[in-house]
């Protein structure tokens, strides 16, 4: 089965509506096995805040060691993002594989008049995933309610409550009370329950608890009534698969809005501060209690605070069961690295540019108490919405605008701009504009705002998808290498065998792939065939349902460059929203002139020069580890690092990269203070060597720690080589001050640990799609992308195999807009083509002529002398030579 055939069978299953209990569920997992007896669960049910504090807990966890599973609803671009091992999402054969399991049963049961709903369906596929990627523990976000919900068929080892508001009564009950009864039935006999919930709701969680034999933990946040008015709080949510277009509760408030009076002879296990934004992106939270401390974290607003004491408590507990260690380490890293995007997500900083899925006029007050922690000139709103919700209400509860946009998602019950228009100027916005395509709205705000101003788009979690794809959209050039590479490039963009069979021969030119909205999709693809090239559609495009579920679609494009040129002129002049932009990206990836008459491929002359700008450069490892696996101890000593340096300045090496912490795998971590000791006077010892001096070649640093890049950028280092990718927030601010160069390497765990398994469907294109958000966060922090490298981590989480495929197709990261380092010397790819430890400096070399010749910017090798020369005599069989240059 093939992945758009599973896709659509699993969306096709909201067309079944919600029945009340958790009975239909636990037969699949029956008719699986029972997957669920191998899996600890933790459960997050709650009003406001449960995404949040879900997103949270399992950061913490995995810093904590452990390898953990995430389940939350809805998804922005792919179904897959749901379910994520280790930060993952699920690949999508492994959504193919289950749901060719499970199909027949499914069919069997809905003739029998017992259908199982999309969320029931999703949710046993989660659950199924978990246990076959053995992890240690999954934290599944209730969708609707808690004791009939579907993850309820799991008997947690831990759970939540955050918090509780009136919202779908229709379904929960009419009362605080009511609602709070049917959450805390989350609970299970001697299983911790974490809760934020004050007043009425607290006694009843307390009631149900207890009668549950589970004991209950309170924390508690400052400002919490002011987060939410229960009387507004009537999100949807997609877990109610009777409208197969709801929206989530995408609104992630703090704790219970009910009042209630402190309980001093019932202190609560966590007291949470909000001391306020200390970046574009995060703040800090103060925690009393069981821990005490101040810790950073990448959600702003007041209501965040309680979701992280809820987090912290909930990982506390959770580690307990599972006779855990969890230290503050783990702690302080895990609030600080977990992200949530399109949840009050700063997308950019001048302007100011906020994505938020606010749609009822609760969450549009608490937007805009949070957004009255920036200061900005001017707001210029985007607004879209769902025809069923109140839009006059939700439009005076929005901070006050100087202009507006009104558009519409590509989702049936997205209501008419000229509707929310009319909405707006009720409210008191005066120029307003009816828009109509998501992207292009967005775009128009920004073009008109100042970069003193505040763009926000707001209304609609589906809105915010399409906005969210349109920024991150990235078009990757494939080296087609005969018929057998052309059906390899088809194939690894989801491209279905027949389809595959009916493209290859057309696939033989200039071979694009990127993802956009079905219907957009669609058009691309017939475009390019009217102007003389090729294309195919993979995933749900090989479907008649192209784009179902919000689901983006992968498009390959061939052809020469005239017929791309004509294809970019023709997608510009398109009278149909949303293809401009992807005209211009597409001009960009080939380098040709943008549809609005600029110069894709014109030098920016404001660039930097660096050694890299023209050739590619070679960067010397000088590890000062005593534990490396290829070189460790041979330069510890000053003198020999400095022999070292030396011999490669000899060689001609451009960067020098100083390590002082090992990542081989099953490495031990080195604390901060150690590792400073090794590097520091390292770099300073190395000054004396005159290439180094005056900055002839560079130095780098390879570290994962703010505080050692700060020491090393003071004691002369120009480059920080960070391998876990800027995922650390204070490393983002630390390169943001220094203005210096920052190679951001894809890892999924530093030191390498030797027993993950990843799996990938296209490794390239994901590693891609990952660096992609890594380099937005980066642009939010203030770093200069001029000066950021990108790395694909060869190595680091990733089979042999994929290895030599990033290798092969490392041109592709280009894709990027930034240099590629490729970092391969000795490593053990090289093993799988019968090359032992010792003996791969061949390999290596061999390696480093097919990254220079594939477009690798930097290789980062050993033996500089042997790979200068594999990299010059690529130069030169390029065309080095042809002009008199000298390919050094």
């Amino acid at each position: 089965m093939h992945y758009h055939e599973a896709a659509a069978f699993l969306f096709d299953l909201r067309r079944f509506s919600v029945k009340p209990g958790t009975d239909r569920v636990e037969a699949l997992l029956a008719h699986l096995g029972d997957p669920q007896a191998d899996v600890p669960f933790v459960q997050i049910a709650g009003s406001n805040g449960k995404g949040s504090a879900a997103r949270l807990t399992e950061s913490v966890l995995r810093e904590a060691g452990l390898s953990v599973g995430l389940y939350t609803s809805p998804h922005l671009s792919a179904l897959a993002e749901r379910v994520r091992v280790d930060g993952r999402q699920m690949t999508e054969s492994a959504i193919a594989d289950f749901v060719e399991a499970v199909r027949p049963w499914l069919i069997d049961r809905a003739a029998a008049g017992e259908p199982l709903t999309f969320f029931e369906v999703v949710t046993a596929m989660a659950v199924r995933e978990f246990a076959r990627r053995d992890v240690d523990v999954a934290v599944l976000e209730v969708g609707l309610g808690g004791e009939y919900d579907a993850t309820s068929a799991v008997d947690p080892v831990a759970t939540a409550v955050t918090n509780v508001s009136l919202e779908h009564t229709d379904v929960l009950g009419d009362t605080i009370a009511e609602i709070a009864r049917t959450k805390a039935r989350i609970a299970r006999p001697d299983a911790p329950l974490v809760t934020a919930c004050e007043g009425e709701a607290l006694d009843v969680v307390r009631e149900v608890a207890g009668e549950a034999g589970a004991p209950v933990t309170r924390v508690v946040g400052d400002g919490a009534s002011e987060a939410a008015d229960p009387d507004d709080s009537d999100e949807d949510t997609e877990a109610d698969d009777s409208d197969e277009d709801a929206e989530p509760d995408e609104r992630d408030e703090g704790a219970d809005p009910t009042d209630s009076d402190p309980e001093p002879d019932d202190p609560p296990a966590f007291a949470a501060s909000y001391e306020g934004r200390v970046s574009a992106t995060d703040a800090e939270v103060t925690l009393a209690g069981e821990r005490e401390g101040t810790y950073r974290i990448p959600l702003v607003g007041r209501h965040q605070a309680t979701n992280a004491a809820v987090a912290v408590a909930l990982a506390d507990r959770t580690a307990a069961a599972l006779r855990t260690d969890l230290d503050d380490r783990a702690v302080r890293d895990g609030l600080a690295r977990a992200t949530w995007p399109g949840r009050f997500e700063v997308v950019d900083t001048a302007p100011l540019t906020v994505l938020d899925g606010a749609h009822n006029p609760a969450a549009a007050r608490t937007l805009a108490a949070t957004l009255a922690e920036y200061d900005y000139d001017d707001l210029h709103l985007v607004y879209a919405a769902m025809h069923d919700k109140d839009h006059a209400e939700t439009a005076a509860a929005l901070p006050d605008a100087a202009t507006a946009v009104t558009c519409r998602p590509a989702i049936d019950r997205a209501e008419d701009p000229a509707v929310l228009a009319a909405a707006l100027r009720s409210a008191g916005v005066d120029r307003v504009t009816a828009g109509d395509d998501v992207a292009d709205a967005l775009a128009a705000a920004v073009d008109r705002a100042e970069a003193g101003d505040c763009v926000l788009l707001v209304g609609s979690l589906f809105a915010v998808a399409e906005a969210r794809a349109a920024r991150m959209r990235t078009v990757r050039e494939r080296t087609v290498r005969g018929v057998d590479g052309a059906a390899h490039a088809l194939d690894t963009a989801a491209v279905q065998p027949d389809g595959i069979a009916a493209h290859r021969d057309g696939v033989d030119h200039r071979t694009l792939t990127l993802r956009l909205r079905g219907d957009r999709a669609e058009r691309v693809a017939a475009a390019a065939r009217i102007v003389g090239g090729d294309a195919a559609l993979g995933g749900l495009g090989a479907n008649e349902d192209r784009g179902a579920g919000g689901e983006h679609v992968p498009v390959t494009v061939a052809g020469t460059v005239a017929e791309l040129r004509a294809l970019v002129d023709r997608l510009a002049a398109s009278a149909a929203g949303g293809l401009g932009g992807v005209a211009t990206d597409i001009a960009a990836s080939v380098g040709i002139d943008a549809p609005d008459g600029g110069s894709a491929s014109a030098d920016d002359e404001s660039a930097p020069e660096f050694p890299w700008s023209d050739r590619t450069a070679v960067m010397g490892v000088l590890n000062v580890t005593p534990d490396s696996f290829h070189d460790g101890g041979r330069h510890a000593d000053l003198d020999d690092a400095v022999a070292g340096v030396e011999r490669m300045v000899d060689a001609g090496v451009d960067i020098v990269d100083v390590g002082g912490e090992s990542t081989r795998p099953g490495a031990d971590p080195v604390p901060a203070d150690e590792e400073i000791e090794r590097v520091v006077p390292t770099i300073e010892a190395i000054q004396s060597v005159p290439a180094v001096g005056s900055g002839d070649v560079l130095v780098s640093v390879d570290t994962r720690k703010p505080a050692v890049a700060r020491a090393a950028l003071d004691a002369g280092a120009d480059i920080i080589n960070d391998v876990t990718g800027l995922e650390d927030p204070a490393m983002r601010s630390v390169v943001a001050d220094a203005d210096c160069p920052v190679i951001v390497m894809h890892s999924l765990d530093a030191p390498v640990d030797p027993d993950a398994d990843p799996e990938y469907d296209d490794v390239v294109g994901e590693v891609v799609d990952a660096l992609r958000e890594r380099l937005a966060l980066a642009d939010t922090a203030g770093i200069d992308r001029d000066r950021v490298i990108v790395d694909p981590g060869i190595g680091f989480g990733k089979s042999p195999a994929e290895d030599f495929e990033l290798l092969a197709r490392c041109g592709e990261f280009a894709a990027l807009g930034c240099p590629v380092l490729v970092g391969h010397s000795h490593k053990s790819l090289y093993g799988a083509v019968g090359r032992d430890a010792d003996d791969r400096e061949h390999a290596t070399v061999a390696g480093t002529a097919l990254a220079a010749d594939r477009g690798a910017d930097i290789v980062r090798v050993h033996d500089v002398a042997e790979n200068r020369a594999a990299v010059d005599v690529a130069a030169a069989a390029n065309g080095a030579l042809r002009d008199g240059e000298d390919p050094e």
